[in-house]
């Protein structure tokens, strides 16, 4: 609580949610980012109101109460269960003006992290995060033909998630938006042995690179190993990135090529590859 906005009043997450206009997984990102400050007591989050006023008339809040963020309203109705509801909101954030890429990496990324961070911290609980993993599923499914691009392909990707991760939606987030810019992606899917990987790459020609999503670090071991496998099978350049990824160091310990701490990371080393594979480009190896 900050010494300037000390009340004797309190507020648990949802009503700070209700005051804020905001959905409580707002609340929480608030908190957990220290935008807010809030002291956990028996396990619920309690909020002094004087810090809830603050944010309240800040230029900010005032903004938000004109115009929600849309990956905030996407949480609201994934969280709720509420799938056409959730297409809703994808329908309008398009119809906005934004762009299938921003979609899918400025508000179905965001609404997604958020509710893992929940799940994670338990303010939601696994039957919630389960739901809304399901419907994010197919609304991916819908919103992948947007992604189509006619034309020659520029390259050959395969892209997946290591043994035990059983995460598959990030691995989609990333696959889409690399075929929309013309390149071939092969997408494994979550949970893939390294005698898969390996079997994969080595069926490919011309492969340009092999992308590894890791969203935990309990299976870092299981991404050391895919590594080892993939560079046995080809030349292909390996980048690995998702939450598990922290350190940029990360690249020495994982055997990995590169490591790309994000969506966008990701697609700009795919573009750099690209660019450095056609003829006559120069070599980065100097």
């Amino acid at each position: 609580m900050s010494p300037e906005h000390a009340t004797g009043s309190t507020l648990t997450l949802h009503q700070v949610a209700d005051r804020l206009g905001v959905h409580y997984m707002t609340v929480y990102r608030y908190i957990r980012t220290g935008r807010l400050p809030a002291t956990k007591v028996g396990g619920e989050w309690q909020v002094a109101e004087g810090d809830v006023v603050a944010m309240e008339t800040s230029p900010t809040a005032q903004r938000r109460v004109r115009q929600r963020r849309w990956d905030d309203l996407l949480v609201q109705r994934l969280i709720a269960g509420d799938e056409q509801g959730a297409w809703q909101v994808l329908q309008d954030c398009l119809a906005s003006g934004r762009d299938p890429d921003a979609v899918y990496l400025e508000v179905i990324g965001p609404a997604l992290a958020a509710i893992g961070d929940g799940w994670a911290d338990g303010t939601i609980d696994v039957a919630e995060e389960h739901v809304a993993s399901a419907i994010a599923s197919r609304l991916l499914g819908r919103l992948g033909p947007l992604f189509g691009r006619r034309g020659r392909r520029r390259g050959v990707l395969i892209l997946g998630a290591p043994a035990g991760d059983l995460h598959s939606l990030p691995v989609t987030l990333l696959a889409d938006p690399l075929r929309g810019r013309g390149f071939q992606v092969l997408d494994l899917g979550a949970d893939v042995p390294a005698t898969s990987w390996a079997a994969a790459v080595a069926r490919v020609d011309g492969l340009l690179a092999v992308g590894i999503c890791a969203t935990s670090t309990d299976d870092l071991d299981a991404v050391r190993s895919t590594v080892q496998a993939i560079h046995a099978a080809t030349d292909a350049p390996v980048f690995v990135g998702g939450a598990a990824i922290t350190d940029p160091a990360q690249v020495q310990t994982l055997g990995v090529d590169h490591v790309t701490p994000s969506a966008d990371a990701a697609l700009a080393l795919v573009e750099q590859l690209a660019a450095e594979r056609r003829p006559g480009a120069p070599s980065s190896a100097q």
